[in-house]
């Protein structure tokens, strides 16, 4: 799909970096995580920004970017490497001679951790498909710094965090069927002795209570809801990405919008159901000036209940 000036329409969700509005304590945040060397742990509503941050801090910085979204089928090894012994097995059970054992290291394919820490080792071991999985986007950036997104770690088992304390701690881990040790490789350019060359940002919406002894090991920051001022800041950035310019009826629409945000989560409170998001603001926002509807419509009232408040399904004649 394109816009009329024959642009690519963006994904809702693009990931891309390109637009973070960035206050100062979350600046000062990023800093002090690269300051200690310590993963920056994000709280915050969904919707918040919390896994817009570390693409933002790749991008702007010119970084390599790597993500990894937690599920409750996470193991504690997954984020450094995957071991396939399926085939492994399929491959020993086909060899001719029967006395030919074949290379563990052949099955070992490098996780977004150890890519992270050390591209070299990762892009040149015996694996198959050994390439940098986010090669699109890191080809052209920083080889000596990256960005790590693990995002909501609170689906995982409490295991998961934990076993990170150590490759997070030190940089290093080891290869349970290889024997082999990864560590962070060093530098091939100048580098800052004083800032880590990795910052790890992971982000939890609080589902599960995560162990203390992973949370001593963070900086941790809690994103608040945005008030009328960020929404708009906001959505000015958007809007310049949108349609290239902020046109003041669009401006005001913003304002407007984020001012009718906080009655709409009133009313999401009454009825018991989660309020709105930034995000979910930015989705009724993009309706309202593409489909031009104005607040206090019967179309606006219709936009309100399926993008915000969620709560009713729509007749196919309401638009």
């Amino acid at each position: 799909m394109t816009t009329g000036e024959g642009r690519v329409f963006p994904s809702p969700d693009r990931g891309d970096g390109r637009i973070y509005v960035l206050t100062r304590e979350i600046d000062e945040a990023v800093d002090v995580a690269l300051a200690t060397g310590r993963p920056l742990l994000l709280r915050g509503r969904p919707g918040s920004g919390k896994s817009s941050l570390a693409p933002f801090v790749a991008y702007q910085r010119g970084w390599r970017y790597y993500e990894y979204v937690v599920s409750h089928r996470t193991q504690p090894q997954d984020l450094l490497w995957h071991y396939d012994s399926v085939r492994r097995l399929a491959d020993a059970q086909a060899s001719v001679n029967g006395d030919e054992r074949p290379d563990d290291a052949t099955y070992v394919r490098p996780g977004i951790l150890w890519w992270a820490l050390a591209p070299g080792s990762a892009g040149s071991q015996g694996h198959r498909g050994g390439a940098d999985p986010f090669a699109h986007i890191n080809a052209e950036r920083d080889q000596d710094r990256a960005v790590v997104l693990i995002d909501e770690i609170d689906k995982a088992e409490p295991d998961v965090p934990n076993s990170l304390l150590v490759p997070l701690g030190s940089y290093r881990f080891t290869v349970t069927q290889t024997g082999a040790e990864v560590r962070a490789e060093p530098p091939r350019g100048p580098a800052d002795q004083r800032f880590t060359r990795h910052l790890v940002v992971i982000t939890t919406n609080e589902e599960r209570e995560l162990p203390q002894a992973f949370l001593r090991r963070c900086v941790v920051l809690t994103l608040p809801d945005h008030d009328e001022t960020g929404l708009l800041r906001i959505a000015e950035e958007h809007m310049r990405d949108w349609h290239g310019n902020v046109s003041d009826p669009n401006r005001q629409l913003a304002g407007a919008l984020a001012a009718e945000l906080g009655t709409v989560r009133a009313q999401a409170a009454a009825l018991g159901v989660r309020g709105p998001s930034t995000a979910e603001y930015l989705d009724a926002l993009r309706a309202c000036i593409t489909l031009d509807i104005r607040l206090g419509t019967q179309r606006w009232e219709r936009l309100r209940d399926c993008v915000l408040l969620k709560r009713q399904q729509m007749a196919e004649d309401d638009w």
